[in-house]
């Protein structure tokens, strides 16, 4: 069975008003929430909105990239999103697109919004990873990683910088697909004040025990542990590795406050100890 893969995004408080503020712009909807929690769908995709509290902020190298069908539609999401928000590249015809541009909007999350090459149907929303620092360099090493961690996995799209470039040989595009989810990477050139953190993550839902220690133990090695399912992998993106039935343990009103209490001690999920809860 394919283990469900989205993102997370965190918020200081703001998750709802965060929430509210995409799904107007998408056309979509809150699906589920809670004081902590909101799920909510763009362009299809799922998306957990957290309110973790003040310590991380999202920043710009895990972005939404939304391929549009029309150069209005890019118009529309892109003056929408850039309320109260800030320009990081402007809106514009460059080599790879007639209409692009990457805007950070006023919750610090960062969308590449660009027009389709090919004809589609509706917006899509893939998320993007950008190698920083002291990681660039290793988009494409990160990819093969991360396909080889995934069952239903495979890479699309390696596209690199050419001989004549001072970044010859790294990433400048890629494509691939984690448990049949798209994705995309590059290697972000240059000097950067950002990497990636806790701010934006990947939720694994799994079924069983075997398939979550088999994803911690694969991601913890040479990354690092942290509390209630989180883990960093060795690229220094953050995971989410959560048993499937958590959402209808914590829904029970009878035991969820017992189960909370299960699993706020642990790092790895342990999915008897919380059914025992």
């Amino acid at each position: 069975m394919i283990k469900p893969i989205y993102p997370c995004l965190w918020f200081d408080g703001q998750a709802k008003e965060a929430a509210q503020f995409y799904t107007s712009i998408f056309k979509s909807t809150i699906t589920s929430e809670n004081p902590m929690v909101v799920i909510f769908e763009i362009c299809g995709k799922k998306i957990m909105a957290l309110n973790g509290g003040p310590q991380f902020k999202t920043n710009p190298s895990i972005s939404f990239f939304v391929t549009c069908s029309t150069e209005p539609e890019v118009d529309t999401i892109w003056n929408a999103l850039l309320t109260d928000g800030k320009t990081l590249m402007p809106l514009n015809n460059y080599p790879w697109s007639k209409k692009y541009g990457w805007l950070q909007d006023r919750f610090g999350m960062t969308w590449q919004i660009m027009l389709s090459n090919e004809p589609i149907q509706q917006p899509v929303l893939t998320p993007s990873f950008l190698f920083t620092k002291e990681r660039f360099g290793k988009g494409e090493e990160a990819i093969h990683f991360y396909t080889s961690a995934f069952e239903h996995s495979k890479i699309n799209l390696l596209q690199h910088y050419p001989k004549e470039d001072s970044n010859a040989g790294k990433l400048l595009y890629s494509e691939f697909q984690l448990n049949d989810y798209p994705m995309i990477a590059m290697d972000g050139p240059g000097a950067h004040e950002y990497s990636f953190n806790e701010a934006v993550s990947l939720v694994v839902e799994c079924e069983t025990q075997n398939e979550i220690d088999q994803l911690w133990n694969t991601f913890t090695k040479e990354g690092k542990e942290s509390m209630c399912g989180w883990c960093q992998d060795k690229f220094g993106v953050w995971w989410q590795i959560v048993p499937s039935i958590l959402s209808k343990l914590m829904s029970d009103p009878t035991r969820s406050q017992r189960v909370m209490q299960a699993f706020l001690k642990m790092k790895k999920f342990n999915i008897q100890k919380l059914l025992e809860a």
